[in-house]
């Protein structure tokens, strides 16, 4: 088979009509499946290894990956003729449909630090057949839709397919998960699956007349001029498709990290840079050139407000992350799509599109975490960002005035140095006033400012980039990284906090996870500080342990932390620790925190998910068990789940303690702790800690759970418990779980 056809050579009458509707819905079905397969199997993971946000974009490599062997797989079978390509692609999805239902695949646990390829492993073999046939729908039916002489500009097809994909995602978080179990969520995506193959065997057969590919000319008036596709053009698509896509992966970790793992928190950022795809590769080209002229400023106030809202957890900041995304990746898209080649290559500028978006999943997803000891990655990809976009606007808007080229140079450098102090000095505000209102009103108008003027040329507009990311947050992250008080690991980034009196503080994302206060004599108190002090629901819980089991109680704790439990042990006590992260273990071991060292030091410190290793504990081992494992300030779900409660429950003796931290910001989890407690037959009581400040104790929520109601008594005579709400929902399981009616809107603002 030839790529072209002559002109004026029509089809038979079997193929007398583009049907364009069809090629459309077959798209559409496509892509929707693709995109709500994701966060499905995602979800599955779950309890496989646990919430950290790293098990999103590690699925999302694999993800892309596949998606990249799907559109190479399209364009090599271009070569073939058109029957031929019909028959093989339903052959492939036949033979991918033997994987169905979706389930994941049974591999032995992830050894402790080899969780960022175990991960991808896990998804590619448990989704890969499926979805690697999926993928490769988009280019398949543009390039066979293309092949009828009326069929027109094949492009706008593109925007379909990320509108399949983005209703895809939004309708997982929305209608799947809040309301169907995944068994079920499962058994639906099959069915829609062989939707999808009846469509593509129609798609066949209406081009069954249709001897070859479209002619090789200009779809449309305003596509790129027919000429040979060398290196620099390729190496543009490769960059305009990268950037975007590590940059959706680089604001997914920062919503996910602080809040939940979680499929609502997941789509969003993808949502949107499909949503890109769709405004930019649109037919209609008004909608993508308001966002390229309205980029450059976007991404300047943007990218301030991400970098000087590190640390400092906020709503304003999460909108600015996800609007900087979604008009970026839109202008970028845009760009691209304005490069695009003719449509005999089109196969060929997919395949490309595709590899640059694995490249920018793989920097974000598998080189930054071990390279960087922060996300550095976020602050790069915007610059890299800055050099990408397009500033043709802005450029010619100066060019109308004529003026020496030393002096635009000049002033564009006294800009940046004016920028560097004034972000500066704006920071030094915030830090001694707390970011007064009139302060930052003043800062985004002048970064308004900022933006238009240096973007009158490339290079000052990246310096000016750099500028404001250096000036308002990334100095000071660098001068955090050169003290060597921050690591990183696949399960996010903690940062040691030393204090001039000798206290240190362990932070999570922006969460603190334990401080250790100053003592006497340069030595660090044993006090318990923060969420365990003497009078929180494991504190006193901890305390009425030799009255309920006698001097030789076994304690175990589900989560390290700095190991501050550690110091309510009593003698006779024999304590295990569970902690997920290797990296969290060194700090106790290495004299950062001396809890564990001091008060433990023969405790057995087992590293693994804490819900895998009650799965493997023989039954009644544990008198009392503590559950505080956090991922940052977000609950690692598949630990609240009835199956993993149903662990703890067997691990603990007929009289055990069950002792649950559920302190948190954002979700309120009285109800799901209710829900559990009354599933398996258990007696449960609140504690509602507000403690001493000044003594570095924190508030805390504390739920204690028993299948002893004498047990339970005791602990209420010994302070003020309240009874948990009456449970108005299941409780979370494995297969069905939703965080959406618990959720605490008001901290959101």
């Amino acid at each position: 088979m030839t790529d072209a056809v002559t002109a004026g050579e029509a089809p038979n009458s079997a193929g007398s009509q583009p049907r364009r509707w069809l090629f459309v819905l077959a798209i559409l079905t496509g892509s929707f499946l693709l995109f709500l397969v994701q966060p499905m199997v995602a979800r599955m993971a779950l309890p496989k290894l646990g919430g950290a946000p790293n098990v999103w974009n590690s699925a999302m490599l694999v993800y892309q990956a596949l998606l990249l062997g799907g559109y190479a797989y399209a364009h090599f079978i271009g070569r073939l003729s058109l029957a031929k390509q019909g028959y093989v692609h339903l052959a492939v999805l036949a033979l991918a449909a033997l994987t169905l239902p979706l389930h994941l695949a049974e591999i032995a646990p992830a050894a402790p630090g080899w969780e960022a390829l175990w991960v991808p492993w896990l998804f590619l073999l448990s989704v890969g057949p499926v979805f690697f046939a999926v993928s490769a729908q988009a280019p398949l039916v543009q390039r066979w839709f293309a092949a009828h002489p009326q069929a027109g500009n094949p492009y706008p097809l593109y925007a379909a397919s990320n509108l399949g994909s983005f209703g895809g995602l939004i309708a997982y978080p929305l209608l799947a998960e809040p309301l169907l179990p995944l068994a079920q969520q499962g058994r639906l995506w099959a069915f829609g699956y062989l939707v999808l193959l009846g469509l593509v065997a129609a798609l066949v057969w209406a081009r069954r007349g249709v001897a070859a590919a479209a002619p090789a000319v200009r779809a449309t008036e305003e596509a790129a001029p027919q000429e040979r596709t060398g290196w620099r053009r390729i190496m543009l698509w490769l960059a305009l498709s990268a950037v975007p896509s590590g940059l959706m992966l680089s604001t997914t970790t920062y919503l996910t990290t602080d809040i939940m793992a979680m499929p609502l928190l997941w789509v969003i950022p993808l949502g949107l840079y499909l949503l890109s795809f769709s405004i930019a590769f649109a037919e209609g080209r008004g909608l993508a050139r308001l966002f390229v002229l309205a980029a450059p400023v976007v991404l300047l106030a943007g990218a301030a407000m991400a970098i000087y809202g590190s640390g400092r957890p906020g709503l304003s900041a999460a909108i600015a992350s996800v609007v900087l995304l979604f008009v970026v990746a839109t202008a970028l898209h845009a760009r691209l799509y304005e490069s695009r080649p003719e449509p005999a290559q089109l196969t060929r500028f997919y395949l490309v599109m595709s590899l640059g978006g694995a490249l920018g999943g793989l920097f974000t997803a598998l080189i930054a975490p071990v390279t960087f000891d922060w996300t550095w990655e976020h602050p790069i990809l915007m610059v890299a960002a800055a050099a990408l976009l397009p500033l043709g606007a802005y450029r010619g808007f100066a060019d109308r005035f004529v003026l020496p080229a030393f002096f635009v140079r000049w002033t564009l450098l006294l800009a940046l140095i004016a920028a560097l102090f004034a972000g500066l000095a704006f920071l030094k505000i915030g830090e001694e006033m707390g970011r007064p209102g009139w302060a930052i009103a003043i800062a985004l108008l002048g970064l308004f400012a900022f933006a238009l003027f240096v973007a009158i040329r490339r290079w000052s507009f990246v310096a000016g980039t750099a500028t404001v990311l250096a000036a308002l947050g990334g100095i000071m992250q660098f001068q955090v990284s050169a003290s060597g008080d921050r690591s990183r690991s696949y399960f996010g980034v903690y940062s040691v906090i030393r204090q001039d009196d000798g206290t240190r503080q362990l932070m999570h994302g922006t969460t603190t996870h334990g401080i250790q206060l100053a003592g006497e004599d340069g030595q660090r108190s044993l006090a318990p500080s923060t969420y365990y002090g003497p009078t929180s629901g494991a504190g006193m819980a901890l305390a009425s342990v030799p009255e309920l089991f006698g001097r030789d109680a076994h304690i175990g704790v589900l989560g390290l932390g700095v190991g501050t439990l550690a110091c309510f042990r009593q003698p006779g006590q024999r304590w295990t620790l569970f902690e997920i992260d290797p990296a969290v273990v060194r700090y106790s071991r290495d004299g950062t925190f001396t809890y564990v060292e001091k008060c433990t030091p023969d405790a057995d410190v087992r590293v693994g998910d804490a819900r895998l290793e009650m799965a493997e504990t023989p039954a009644d081992s544990y008198d009392l068990l503590v559950l505080d494992a956090f991922s940052s300030d977000s609950i690692p779900l598949h630990l609240l789940t009835n199956e993993a409660m149903g662990h703890y429950r067997r691990a603990l003796g007929e009289r055990g303690i069950l002792v649950v931290n559920i302190t948190n910001r954002f979700l309120q989890l009285k109800p799901v702790l209710s829900a559990l407690a009354k599933e398996q037959g258990m007696v449960a009581l609140v504690r509602d800690d507000v403690p001493d400040w000044e003594a570095g104790l924190y508030s805390s929520t504390w739920v204690v759970m028993t299948a002893d109601p004498a047990v339970l008594a005791h602990l209420a005579d010994k302070g003020e418990w309240e009874e948990l709400p009456v449970p108005d929902r299941a409780a979370w399981t494995d297969d069905y779980a939703s965080i959406l009616p618990h959720l605490i809107w008001e901290n959101f603002l």
